[in-house]
């Protein structure tokens, strides 16, 4: 079996710049409940430094000095959105499983040419329903994910990847930071640092005990 992990880029400011299409290029940020903090941030605000989980009284005046655009939360909207989404979703694929309000595995047996299937797919996704997405395909779950992070991260992959082969799984894992691999946390990646482990490559080398 074969997997694809679809993701909204910067879901929750996706969401917001789909119905304010005159900030799409202008750094935006969506705060939590009561604007306490900053839960969302879209890549032009990330490059502006701004961190998650900042408190809005301690960068308020910063971010207005940058221009950037700060909205309310709005769990209507994003849950809408979101619905709009995985309807997207399963009009293209054979099955598709909701991961997160924001991510959908799906599976893609018996289809071909993945690189080229995952450009129509965010083509018509964006054009459905407004929001840009990464999309990883991968043999295992954990994989797709992985490919999905790099899809999202660097812009030369037109936002897809494709790790159905070794080779590139091998040459992305010795990219990957530990922490990206799906499952392993904070905590976890300081353990397998203190035993040399820094990239997925590392951690696929060593004994599972």
């Amino acid at each position: 079996m074969r997997f694809a992990l679809i993701d909204a880029n910067s879901s929750y400011a996706s969401c917001e710049t789909v119905f304010r299409p005159d900030l799409r290029n202008k750094p935006v940020v969506v705060l939590s409940n009561n604007d306490g903090g900053i839960i969302a941030r879209n890549a032009i605000a990330k490059k502006l430094g701004i961190q998650m989980g900042t408190p809005y009284f301690k960068v308020k005046h910063q971010l207005a000095r940058q221009g950037v655009t700060v909205f309310s939360s709005n769990y209507a909207l994003y849950a809408d959105m979101s619905n709009r989404l995985i309807t997207t979703i399963s009009e293209l694929t054979p099955a598709h499983e909701v991961y997160s309000i924001d991510e959908c595995f799906a599976t893609t047996d018996g289809l071909r040419d993945l690189d080229q299937l995952g450009i129509e797919w965010r083509q018509t996704i964006e054009q459905w329903t407004g929001l840009a997405v990464g999309i990883g395909f991968g043999p295992t779950k954990t994989l797709a994910k992985l490919a999905n992070y790099a899809a999202k991260r660097w812009t030369a992959t037109g936002g897809v990847v494709d790790l159905s082969d070794p080779q590139r799984q091998k040459r992305l894992m010795a990219l990957v930071p530990v922490e990206e691999v799906w499952g392993v946390g904070r905590h976890l990646s300081e353990y397998l640092v203190g035993y040399g482990i820094h990239t997925a490559s590392d951690l696929t080398r060593r004994n599972p005990g």
